[in-house]
């Protein structure tokens, strides 16, 4: 079975190449390299991943990202993240996909009057850049943005869209408010939803392997999108992201504990991911 990863966020050791931005928060000595992952990978049949652009260490920054997806077209989709209120942001979009491979970039809200937006004018330029270069949008949002979510995925029915962590989804968060968004989004049928949210945080698995007090929750957002429409991902490095799990649990939660059936996890654990980041070119 085809096991993609869509949701890897890589560090450099080499800080001279590709400096942190201003207080970053580093992971676990040892853990998030390129290395690193390669081990995870080889450990459990992992074939490919997407390697996420960790903007809250490198900000804007994509060298490392852009690296990597170059360097390595065969098993990473380079997903870069730009920002919404840089006018050059969707030339450098067409450029690193020219020039560099990426296949995907993490939409963020812009800047506006009232606060972060993602109904905004840059936010849209590069959705539009996106689907001109037949790339898969990655949303990182939460649910009290959905009514500009379910805007954005009306205008652009034809974009690939994936909800990075299914919109931030935790045990410990608004579990009710963000299943309603969800439900919403669901019925469009270019929403995509990535399932790397059973361990976010803290207290995001607070029985421990294999979670199952979250399970009944996991099991109703596939029902909503369909597993054609759901893809796994690891939130790699665990050490730092979700460390009540090990990168072999949280794979073998959907390999095994979730009560799928066999085309599903098909479907979960690399059908969707290939389509949406590794498509024929």
């Amino acid at each position: 079975m085809l096991i993609i990863d869509t949701h890897a966020h890589l560090f450099s050791p080499d800080e001279q190449r590709y400096p942190a931005g201003p207080n970053p928060s580093r992971p676990p000595a040892g853990t998030g390299t390129l290395e690193h992952v390669q081990r995870e990978m080889k450990a459990n049949g992992v074939e490919r991943i997407c390697a996420i652009q960790v903007s809250g260490f490198y900000g804007f920054d994509n060298r490392l990202i852009c690296d990597a997806s170059k360097g390595h077209p065969d098993w990473i989709a380079g997903i870069c993240t730009l920002d919404p209120n840089d006018l050059h942001s969707p030339g450098l979009l067409a450029e690193y996909v020219r020039d560099y491979g990426i296949r995907g970039m993490r939409s963020v809200p812009g800047r506006g009057p009232d606060g972060r937006q993602l109904d905004h004018p840059g936010v849209r330029a590069l959705w539009k850049t996106a689907l001109d270069n037949g790339i898969t949008i990655n949303l990182q949002t939460g649910y009290e943005h959905a009514a500009e979510a379910d805007r954005l995925l009306a205008e652009f029915p034809d974009l690939r869209v994936a909800l990075d962590h299914t919109l931030g989804l935790a045990a410990d968060g608004p579990v009710r408010e963000t299943l309603a968004a969800l439900r919403t989004l669901a019925r469009r049928q270019n929403c995509h939803t990535k399932l790397s949210f059973i361990a976010n945080g803290p207290e995001g698995c607070r029985d421990g392997y294999p979670c199952r007090d979250f399970h009944e929750v996991v099991m109703e957002v596939i029902e909503m999108f369909g597993p054609e429409r759901c893809a796994w991902g690891s939130h790699f490095p665990l050490e730092k992201y979700s460390p009540a799990l090990t990168y072999a649990q949280a794979l073998r939660i959907y390999q095994q504990e979730l009560p799928l059936t066999s085309e599903a996890r098909g479907e979960i654990l690399g059908g969707t991911a290939d389509r949406l980041y590794f498509p024929p070119r």
